[in-house]
């Protein structure tokens, strides 16, 4: 595995990124809400590129992993800025970005930001503080966000969480599934059947929405949204491969 270094980031926190260097396109892994760089997806991808000369990055957003910050006052905005500013450091050329959950969601800011080879979404989850969190909230949970700054959530995957009202407010700063969003190089969605937190209706919205020429979705019978089991980790590095052609 790549030694840990760390850059100060844009608001002053202290982020953690891992990069091996190697043949360009970099590979850069953009992980989910409340993810780190050390995940499955994350590290098995690392190591797949090394044995293939590529270039790969990955990073923790300010408030997660072994980055500075408390999780619970960034939002969308302040990590978007996060993983730009560790790619621009750390990388120099085009990038491929590898998004998985919200990861994809920051992946598609950052299209329109970088200079991008191709984009790979896993289970990719847009303007998911709009669509699933607020829209799924009742009367009461978004008073509590409104009027008391933030709301309590259970999770599936750890211990439960709070969204606040500064996540929702920047969340609506930054939707990409309500303007155009031109990616002119080859785009690959996958996503698992069996998904509870991100539906396949949202990978069906994201691939009719993206402007491209080159823009396909993989749907997985059965997986799930950790997609991380070994036949879904060669349906990644399958895509992978295809948007480096």
């Amino acid at each position: 595995m790549a030694d840990v270094a760390y850059l100060n980031g844009p608001r002053g926190d202290r982020l953690a990124y891992a990069y091996t260097p190697g043949q360009g396109p970099c590979i850069v892994f953009l992980s989910g809400y409340k993810s780190d760089m050390e995940g499955t997806k994350a590290v098995h991808l690392e190591a797949w590129a090394a044995q293939q000369g590529r270039a790969f990055l990955r990073l923790d957003y300010a408030g997660h992993g072994q980055s500075g910050g408390v999780f619970e006052d960034g939002c969308i905005g302040d990590w978007a800025s996060d993983a730009e500013a560790v790619i621009r450091a750390a990388t120099s050329g085009p990038v491929v970005l590898v998004g998985s959950s919200m990861g994809g969601w920051i992946g598609c800011i950052l299209s329109q930001r970088l200079e991008v080879a191709g984009f790979v979404g896993i289970a990719a989850a847009p303007d998911f503080t709009e669509d699933s969190f607020w829209a799924g909230f009742d009367e009461d949970q978004r008073r509590q966000v409104m009027e008391e700054g933030r709301v309590e959530l259970p999770s599936a995957y750890d211990d439960p969480y709070y969204v606040s009202k500064k996540l929702i407010e920047d969340g609506r700063n930054h939707l990409v599934l309500r303007q155009p969003l031109p990616m002119a190089w080859p785009v690959r969605l996958v996503q698992g059947t069996e998904d509870e937190a991100v539906k396949r209706e949202t990978a069906l919205a994201l691939l009719d929405h993206i402007d491209g020429e080159d823009v396909r979705l993989t749907l997985v019978k059965g997986a799930d949204h950790r997609f991380s089991d070994g036949p879904c980790l060669g349906v990644i590095e399958a895509a992978i491969l295809d948007v480096l052609g």
